[in-house]
């Protein structure tokens, strides 16, 4: 795990590392990979400044819709006691204004898959939504849903309806929320539609900065969305996605019992992995990251 010498400690999630600089904050997107609640080993090459990189074209694209808690992108513009670190945050990085976080995951789909899926064959609901009967995996929603989740610090977020967040936000908040993530993700499907992607869901952060709500957190990335190839997908089966499914399916395959600690990746799996998330950038963005 990368430590930056001189710099206080960060509060280090499953993915990203976040530095307290009085002001501002620092965000570096390490290469680690998490599966079932673990961090595994070993890391995914370049895996970080893929989702980075990716982010900020995102917030570049989607700044008329709401503003984003970006300072700066460019590491050569960073604080000079960040400047020792720049060959390691180059491209990982930013400084970000410091904002009150919404304590709400806001998720947008437009397709049936993941837990929605699952809950809708339990009950023929989604999060709230009443959906007609009979629908298939992966089938194309008639109009993008808002299923809000709580945050969980630790393990996996829940599903909850549009009333639990209006208790919990206000009734103006919670439309706010909602009316900015279906923007947000009909923006994003539209992109990712022309460059022969489908956007299936996608899950955003938000924060307040004196009173004023802003984008904050990841934007759109193969982590916090599920992107299918259009060319691929038949509703009914499990389409292929640009993340890290191919380091979920070795360790479901290898017989692990989810509570012990997680066996070491192959190098098969971490390069088919890493070349999932390059795929992604290319294919959304139309160009190379930088490496």
């Amino acid at each position: 795990m990368f430590v930056l010498e001189g710099l206080p400690e960060p509060r280090r999630g499953k993915v990203r590392d976040i530095y307290d600089l009085g002001d501002r904050l620092l965000l570096v997107a390490s290469d680690r990979v998490s599966a079932y609640d673990f961090v595994l080993s070993p890391e995914i090459p370049d895996k970080g400044k893929v989702l980075n990189q990716l982010t900020n074209f995102w917030f570049e694209r989607l700044g008329d819709v709401i503003p984003n808690h970006l300072i700066e992108t460019d590491v050569r513009h960073f604080p000079a006691e960040l400047q020792p670190h720049a060959g390691y945050l180059e491209g990982r990085s930013v400084l970000v204004r410091k904002a009150e976080v919404v304590p709400y995951e806001c998720v947008a789909r437009g397709y049936l898959a993941g837990s929605a899926f699952r809950e809708y064959q339990e009950t023929g609901h989604a999060c709230g939504h009443d959906l007609p009967p009979g629908m298939v995996r992966a089938a194309e929603l008639d109009k993008a849903i808002f299923t809000p989740a709580t945050k969980a610090e630790e393990g996996h977020d829940e599903n909850i309806d549009y009333d639990t967040l209006v208790q919990g936000v206000g009734d103006e908040m919670a439309e706010t929320l909602r009316r900015v993530t279906l923007e947000l993700f009909n923006r994003g499907r539209e992109l990712a539609a022309g460059r022969g992607l489908i956007l299936a869901d996608t899950k955003f952060e938000f924060g307040l900065v004196e009173g004023r709500l802003i984008l904050i957190d990841e934007v759109l990335t193969p982590d916090s969305s599920r992107y299918w190839d259009a060319a691929q997908w038949r509703p009914g089966t499990e389409p292929v996605s640009f993340d890290k499914q191919p380091v979920r399916d070795w360790v479901a395959g290898t017989g692990w019992d989810k509570a012990s600690p997680p066996p070491e990746l192959t190098p098969e799996v971490v390069n088919e992995t890493r070349e999932r998330y390059l795929d992604a950038f290319r294919r959304v963005t139309g160009r190379e990251p930088v490496l």
